[in-house]
Formats: C-alpha cells, sequence, structure tokens
C-alpha cells in the first residue's frame, strides 16, 4: 500500500509522486520495490500514464492524513493477505532488497510489523511491513478511541502497535530516504545516479 496523497507544503504544492528521480517518478519507483505484491494499492491520485496495474482509493474526506489513507488503503486489502507493506510515496531509493529485509523481520520476530530506524535512532514509519490482521485491528482501535482517524498521526497508530526497529547496514543510500524538498530530490537525484 502506497500513500500517495500529501499537500507537499514544503515543495509548493508539488504533485510528488510524479516528479523524478533518474527519469522515474517517484511513485514507480516505489512500486518496483513491491513488484510482487499483490495486490498493490495506491491511496491518493494514479498518474493515467503509471506503467503498471494498481487499485486506487483515497481517504474520505480527502486531507484526512497518513491513517486515514492507510485506513482506506486497507479497506482493499484482501483478509487472506498476511503481510502489508505500508509505504511513502515519496522513496524513491527504496528496493525490493530493503522491503523483504523488513518482512524476513515481520516474519521472524515475536511482533506486528517492522520498520527501519535512521542513524538517529527515529522509526520510518512508513516504510514498514505489517502483519495485516494487527495492522486492521489498530486502526480499527484508533479511530475508535479518538472517534475519527481524520488528522490521526502515524506515531498515534504505533501506540497500537508492538514493532521490530531494522538498522539499514548495507552500502548505499538508506532505503526509507524521502523527499520533502527540492533539496531532498536533488539528493536523491545525486545517489540514483
Amino acid at each position: 500500500m502506497v500513500l500517495a496523497g500529501g499537500a507537499a507544503r514544503r515543495m509548493g504544492g508539488a504533485d510528488k509522486p510524479t516528479l523524478t528521480v533518474a527519469g522515474q517518478p517517484m511513485l514507480s519507483r516505489v512500486l518496483a520495490a513491491v513488484h510482487d505484491a499483490d495486490p498493490r494499492i495506491v491511496v491518493g491520485r494514479v498518474p493515467p500514464d503509471l506503467p503498471v496495474p494498481v487499485h486506487s482509493t483515497r481517504e474520505d474526506p480527502p486531507g484526512g492524513g497518513p491513517v486515514a489513507a492507510a485506513a482506506a488503503g486497507l479497506a482493499l486489502v484482501p483478509d487472506d493477505v498476511t503481510f502489508t507493506a505500508l509505504l511513502a510515496a515519496d522513496l524513491p531509493l527504496l528496493t525490493g532488497e530493503a522491503i523483504d529485509v523488513l518482512r524476513l523481520t515481520a516474519e521472524s520476530a515475536p511482533m506486528q510489523g517492522a520498520v527501519y530506524r535512521d542513524a538517529e535512532g527515529r522509526r520510518q514509519m512508513l516504510c514498514g511491513v505489517w502483519r495485516t490482521a494487527p495492522l486492521r485491528e489498530a486502526v480499527g482501535k484508533l479511530a475508535a478511541d479518538r472517534g475519527s482517524l481524520h488528522g490521526a498521526s502515524v506515531r498515534e497508530l504505533m501506540e497500537y502497535l508492538r514493532v521490530a526497529e531494522v538498522s539499514w547496514r548495507r552500502p548505499g543510500p538508506p532505503p526509507w530516504f524521502d523527499c520533502d524538498t527540492d533539496d531532498d530530490l536533488r539528493t536523491a537525484e545525486e545517489w540514483a545516479s
């Protein structure tokens, strides 16, 4: 599940998922990292020229934030899907290998999911793989406790989940590097080159 509906305020409102890194839109790069996922779900606007088939949806009302978007996406995930990747659309350096590391960690750890932890110790919440049923349950509990998911933060959602934190120890750029500014986009372009 790829969340592609942010406002991109720090980039002047640009349609971030369509911005290119190494000649490829960031959304396409993220979807390539989960090429074997079925189904692939995009929450947000899907460009008409997207080269891969996806299911798409939006949170209602739009602009509700990442947890409301995740809830909308989870509604399209079949009940028999064991694991769900929850990813931001602006992770142009994400790879299939990085997803495999998260999935294998989630499978083997006595936790409900796995996310990367950066060098400063911050969890990269929108670069994770989750057991689908507990993720769905956590979203439901948060909705019940708050009365609405509109404006709920991913940090709030994580209070309902046990997560394994994974350090990236391979050479090269971190797979969770997200592009929130034009400088980030230039850095991603340099790394991708």
